[in-house]
């Protein structure tokens, strides 16, 4: 069985939840956004390690939250400025012959086994693979700040928003840090690496409930798809 390591960059600020708290720690369901997202990959028999790439300041917080105590399959390592620079030095603890790996937000905390499963087949197959959703709103290009001109209109059915886990090799995703030739704050999502260094990234259905939790209406909107869940 081919293994996979699962990085969860767990760095940020939380800056537009806007409670001064981290939106990982808030309660969902009864437990930490945190543990939901950690939970989902560590009881996977085709991953061998999850990686949560936090400020060191938040450790013992974080690890609190997540509640694997002396858990083989999990370790820590220290997050960057930005979420690229988390992704890099967790990836810098990925044993090299671990073929795979996997970059999940730790803010999407009801990600599915079936997304998964299909993300997972489908980067073995074409090397590297997305969930994603099909834009259904008008997009107008325009360089803000508003008031801006518009420029054109995109047309919708050729965009589609990323979800995570965004998975790929291993050494393909070391290999394209290493020749980015962009800063990597401009970065901003994981396979974004390997479009740059001219690889082919192939996408795949994603799921509404597997949302990122950014704002207070987005825990409450989880909170809603976990207790339809639970109704079920």
């Amino acid at each position: 069985m081919d293994t996979f390591t699962v990085i969860l960059p767990a760095a940020g600020r939380s800056v537009r939840f806007g409670t001064g708290r981290s939106k990982l720690l808030e309660s969902l369901g009864g437990e930490p956004v945190i543990r939901h997202a950690v939970r989902a990959f560590a009881g996977r028999r085709d991953v061998a390690r999850v990686v949560v790439s936090t400020s060191m300041e938040d450790r013992e917080t974080i690890e609190a939250a997540i509640d694997m105590p002396g858990d083989p399959r999990l370790f820590f390592c220290a997050g960057g400025e930005t979420r690229a620079q988390s992704v890099r030095r967790a990836l810098a603890s990925v044993s090299a012959d671990v073929p795979w790996v996997a970059v999940h937000d730790a803010a999407r905390p009801l990600v599915s086994q079936a997304l998964i499963d299909r993300t997972f087949a489908a980067a073995k197959q074409y090397g590297a693979a997305v969930p994603a959703l099909p834009v259904t709103l008008t997009v107008k290009q325009a360089t803000g700040p508003l008031p801006a001109k518009v420029e054109r209109t995109l047309p919708r059915h050729t965009l589609w928003a990323m979800q995570t886990p965004q998975v790929m090799r291993r050494d393909a995703l070391a290999a394209a840090f290493a020749s980015c030739p962009i800063p990597l704050e401009q970065v901003t999502d994981d396979v974004q690496l390997l479009e740059l260094a001219g690889h082919s990234v192939w996408l795949v259905e994603g799921e509404e409930r597997n949302l990122k939790v950014t704002t207070q209406a987005d825990l409450q909107l989880a909170a809603f798809h976990l207790a339809s869940d639970l109704r079920r």
